[in-house]
């Protein structure tokens, strides 16, 4: 059955609303937005981790799709609308997350191995202890040298995360005999989320460029044959890849009893950045949810791979390709939650309140550690510099504090390895909520943030691709005008008054390390 009701009786009205669905790592939650970008209705559930040995992560693929089916019903009938006047559906997925499943039969060989998944770990560091890789470095460090050809630059320093998909569906193959005898014979699929809603959705195999991970090059648009070749992962096993703003087709008429079409498929943070409306070269945003993103719009540039940053194609609309830089960290958003898990304190809206209640940490730290380094998978999480006198406000501060210093070294990166113009930088993200973290920020890399009305930028931006695909907006021009700046963080301190407690904050990193 349909969901929602017409805005008024009789037939339904024309179709002028966009719905941008963002399924996180830890909520699937849909905004329907009318023509001015206004959300007229919402829904969000709970993602659901399992945990089914130690370091393992996984999700359900059928809870997400009743998931994802449910969040959409219950947004659009949240707005008192009726299905057909959706005008487009856009869809924004975390990266990294992937299942396989038999090309013939659609049943999965195991449930979705979430990026925060560890199972790959002793064959990340098995590989990135090998020989074999470091002849790879050295044959390609040469060819750099030789031709200046910066495509030769990333293999130069080549290094496997346990976050890639790449070393975990190579598990798959080594451990799940079904799926290697279905690879074997081209039985096999592999997909992202995007990809597996998708085949649900319009029985439509394929991805976005912008969800692809390691297994593409981005040089040359098409799926890496080495590097497949090296890790035994047969070419047939991987989808076709569209564009991010494309109609992908309807989604079967069972499922909202209207034909809805699918408009847009777009990684998270890619999806953010064009919510943000970060179309120019220069133009940064900082993502802080349960890991911490910035991006910075490098235009029609493809920086090589450097240390720290790597990559990623931003979208592609027909013949415009929009290239992004990105640096990452692990432990925002989830750190946080930990803290309140242990009842550090109740609310989290209470948390800057807390850390401006005393004048500095007196000399505690917080080292988030909670995920697995590519650089040290023994970086331990830690609190240092605890006394007897410390209470409850100074390790909340610690807290904030490591959140803040963690952007000012990513932001340093980016300044040294990216040569453009830094524009405003633009925050998202639950985290982005707290005015401590972004005020400091803000002070330690001396530029102005700012934070919009509405954090859920994956959201918006899966919209804003749908509509633009979908006629209900013209240009980027006309969503540049749709924006809304709830609050801008101007820097009030100079970056010295931070120096030492910046300085002791890195002593505990050193100490924290292997």
């Amino acid at each position: 059955m349909p969901c929602g009701q017409p805005e008024s009786g009789g037939a339904a009205a024309p179709a002028r609303y966009v719905l941008g669905v963002d399924v996180g790592s830890t909520a699937v939650k849909c905004h329907v937005y009318d023509r001015v970008a206004a959300v007229r209705g919402s829904s969000c559930r709970k993602v659901e981790s399992l945990y089914p040995r130690p370091g393992w992560v996984e999700l359900d693929p059928e809870v997400l799709w009743s998931q994802f089916i449910g969040v959409i019903k219950e947004a659009v009938q949240a707005a008192g609308l009726h299905m057909r006047q959706v005008a487009g559906l856009g869809i924004s997925t975390q990266r990294a997350t992937f299942i396989t499943w038999h090309k013939k039969t659609g049943k999965p060989f195991h449930n979705f191995i979430s990026w925060q998944d560890l199972r790959s770990a002793e064959l990340v560091n098995s590989w990135n202890r090998s020989l074999l890789l470091k002849v790879i470095h050295v044959i390609f460090t040469v060819l750099h040298f030789l031709t200046g050809n910066d495509r030769y630059l990333a293999p130069s320093f080549l290094t496997f995360s346990t976050h890639q998909t790449s070393m975990k569906l190579s598990w798959v193959f080594k451990n799940i005999p079904e799926a290697d005898e279905a690879a074997k014979k081209n039985n096999c699929c592999f997909g992202t989320v995007d990809t597996w809603l998708l085949k649900n959705f319009v029985a439509i195999y394929c991805t976005s460029e912008t969800t692809a991970d390691i297994f593409f090059v981005l040089f040359q648009k098409c799926w890496n044959p080495t590097l497949s070749n090296l890790l035994s992962i047969p070419m047939s096993v991987y989808p076709p890849v569209k564009d991010t703003s494309f109609n992908f087709g309807s989604a079967d008429s069972e499922i909202f009893g209207v034909p809805v079409p699918i408009m847009s498929l777009v990684a998270d943070q890619q999806s953010a950045m064009f919510g943000e409306c970060c179309f120019h070269p220069g133009d940064v945003k900082l993502t802080m949810g349960t890991g911490g993103f910035w991006n910075i719009n490098t235009g029609g540039n493809l920086y090589a791979s450097k240390r720290d940053l790597y990559p990623l194609i931003g979208w592609k609309i027909g013949d415009e390709v929009v290239y992004i830089t990105e640096g990452c960290m692990s432990d925002i958003g989830n750190a946080i939650k930990w803290a309140q898990d242990i009842n550090l304190f109740t609310n989290v809206d209470e948390t800057a309140e807390m850390a401006r209640s005393i004048a500095d940490s007196q000399g505690v730290c917080f080292v988030p550690g909670f995920q697995v380094s590519a650089n040290d998978p023994c970086l331990c999480a830690s609190f240092m510099g605890l006394k007897p006198t410390t209470s409850r406000n100074h390790l909340v501060r610690a807290i904030l504090e490591s959140v803040a210093f963690r952007n000012k070294q990513l932001y340093d990166t980016i300044v040294k390895k990216v040569h453009i113009p830094l524009q405003t930088v633009r925050a998202d993200g639950g985290v982005s909520n707290n005015s401590f973290v972004m005020q400091m920020t803000s002070d330690l890399i001396n530029k102005k943030i700012e934070k919009p009305a509405n954090t859920d930028m994956s959201s918006l931006g899966a919209a804003f691709l749908a509509g633009l695909a979908s006629g209900l907006w013209t240009d980027k021009e006309q969503l540049k005008k749709l924006r809304r700046i709830e609050a801008v963080f101007e820097p009030q301190k100079d970056l010295e008054e931070y120096r030492p407690a910046m300085d002791t904050w890195m002593q505990a990193v050193k100490r924290s390390l292997h």
